[in-house]
């Protein structure tokens, strides 16, 4: 048995599966992802469809872009309480995603919401229920490799925001969970866990300004105060079109082996 690792698929869903193909990937395998299943590419409603039942042996962290699909869903349900609209008609769901709109701006910020109603015809009844799918991810997953407490997570891991007294970091967090998910530099700089490992997505290593900037492959970073081993594997496929470096990466735990579809 294997346990392969992958984050930031973004609606890549065809890249995910050539990489179960390259992979071998098997029901005797594990695969931990570490979030951000949805927007920017061309097929969230698969994916969406997929962490329904991605199988017994998945682990599914939950990434920012997850979380704030929760948040559409919730502000679309408290419109239907408010108007008293029936959640079932096609008509009505079109109308509370434009009110929601009108809301707030940052309302279905990479349109993944509206594509489903709009072009797939997808109902409340069913958005509910892949936000209960994310509800049920935890925000990071913990197992051991080689002797080390081996962390998943979709941003960074952080132990405690006591570890950001008297230090400035380059965001500011209001709860442990905001840095499990959005933590890009301050998670290398800041978090970490001792003789542990860190493997987390978010920040793509085609990001030239950002610290685990790579040339768009997997950043490993060792910091030997905390004797810490930090991996991002976020490698930008979600950018491809833009970006020749940019490609899918899969981490296989046991021997480190990186594979990548490009």
């Amino acid at each position: 048995m294997s346990t392969y690792i992958m984050t930031d698929i973004h609606g890549h869903y065809d890249a995910m599966r050539k990489m179960f193909e390259k992979i071998g990937f098997s029901h005797h395998d594990r695969l931990i992802c570490a979030g951000d299943y949805i927007d920017r590419g061309p097929k969230s409603y698969e994916m969406l469809k997929w962490i329904e039942n991605p199988g017994k042996n998945a682990i599914l962290v939950r990434g920012n872009h997850d979380e704030e699909f929760i948040y559409y869903v919730e502000l679309m349900k408290m419109i239907f309480q408010k108007t008293k609209l029936d959640t079932g008609s096609v008509e009505n769901i079109k109308s509370v995603y434009k009110i929601a709109g009108k809301i707030t701006p940052y309302f279905d910020s990479y349109g993944t919401v509206g594509h489903l109603i709009m072009e797939r015809g997808v109902l409340f009844l069913r958005l509910s229920l892949w936000a209960d799918c994310i509800r049920k991810m935890p925000y990071f997953y913990e197992i051991m490799s080689e002797g080390r407490t081996c962390i998943i997570v979709h941003g960074g891991y952080i132990e405690s925001l006591e570890s950001f007294e008297g230090v400035e970091t380059d965001e500011s967090y209001d709860s442990l969970e905001d840095f499990y998910l959005t933590a890009r530099d301050d998670a290398y700089l800041y978090g970490g866990v001792e003789h542990g490992m860190i493997i987390a997505g978010h920040t793509p290593t085609t990001a030239m300004y950002e610290l685990p900037f790579n040339h768009g492959n997997v950043y490993q970073f060792y910091d030997k105060e905390k004797d810490c081993i930090f991996y991002d594997l976020d490698c930008g496929y979600t950018f491809k079109d833009i970006c020749s470096d940019a490609k899918l990466a899969c981490l296989r735990l046991e021997d480190k082996k990186i594979f990548y579809i490009q």
